[in-house]
């Protein structure tokens, strides 16, 4: 493993979570008023799934009956229930909340993995996911009583998000290893596709007034289909073949950052101080609590000793 590789792959990694950060500020610039999530989750899967199979054409791969049905869940949890989730509480709630809660991932991944992998813990993994699950559980909690940008309903749909991608995380892992990374994502697609339409298909064809787009809506999809789905998983997968798991979940910490630099650039450039209005000490304290526990749920025992 070159020196330059590793360097190439954390580049993607915090290539991917600042396109990542920016997601939720650009995405939820046109929602509601433009088209609700569910149509926008529907183009997103759809428009994904179209590439992933045009390069699906180059691998010449097939599936086994046997592996049909973890595709299936795969599809369910990683392209259906979570995108579902993920845009409708970005719709209801703030980007900085959002950008926080993801940084909670690595702990519900920690957590699936001790069920259904049998992942040992030890005590600072436990340590770890108490203080972190008391600021993801805390901001959560921030949305029902707080005034403004933050919403209950909708950080706790941004939290279930986070479990159903968890969800896809551990049950895609098996296979991973026995097939191309295309192959699996391009079949995750599409039924993530199938699971989708009975939701969207409605709204798509007859409760989106196209008329309201104009060409920065355009953009803003295709931005959510090339770069916050298509690259980032690419740059993802590259990078974990070039760094471990813990290394890779760690740069979730740059979502709220890059989240608050947006902030503070908005800010200044617009005059507007509503955005700064979204930055206050329970957002940032949530934030240095799941970053700690991710901490030390994602260190080796030796660390430790």
């Amino acid at each position: 493993m070159s020196k330059s590789n590793i360097i190439k792959a954390h580049f993607a990694l915090f290539a991917t979570h600042v396109i990542y950060a920016a997601n939720h500020f650009i995405a939820k610039g046109i929602m509601p008023e433009k088209i609700n999530p569910t149509p926008f989750v529907f183009f997103r899967v759809l428009g994904a799934g179209l590439i992933f199979w045009f390069i699906k054409l180059f691998v010449k791969e097939k599936i086994e009956k046997k592996d049909i049905f973890r595709l299936m869940l795969c599809g369910l949890f990683g392209a259906s229930c979570n995108q579902l989730f993920f845009f409708h509480g970005l719709s209801l709630t703030s980007p900085i909340d959002t950008s926080i809660i993801m940084t909670s991932a690595p702990a519900v991944v920690f957590i699936l993995s001790m069920i259904v992998l049998k992942e040992k813990a030890n005590k600072y993994k436990i340590l770890g996911l108490a203080i972190g699950a008391s600021g993801a559980i805390g901001l959560v909690w921030y949305g029902q009583v707080a005034e403004g940008t933050s919403s209950f309903l909708g950080n706790l749909f941004v939290f279930m998000n986070v479990l159903f991608y968890s969800l896809y995380q551990v049950t895609v892992k098996p296979l991973m290893k026995k097939y191309h990374f295309i192959t699996i994502i391009s079949w995750v697609f599409l039924f993530g596709l199938l699971f989708v339409i009975p939701f969207g298909m409605n709204d798509v064809l007859y409760n989106t007034d196209y008329d309201l787009f104009d060409f920065s809506t355009y953009m803003v999809i295709a931005y959510v289909i090339v770069f916050t789905t298509f690259l980032t998983f690419l740059f993802n997968i590259y990078a974990l073949r070039q760094v471990s798991p813990s290394v890779a979940g760690s740069y979730t910490y740059v979502q709220p950052a890059v989240s608050f630099v947006i902030v503070f650039i908005l800010s200044m450039l617009l005059n507007d101080n509503t955005y700064n209005e979204d930055v206050n000490w329970i957002k940032i304290t949530s934030c240095l609590l799941v970053i700690i526990g991710v901490y030390l749920i994602s260190m080796k025992p030796k660390t430790f000793s």
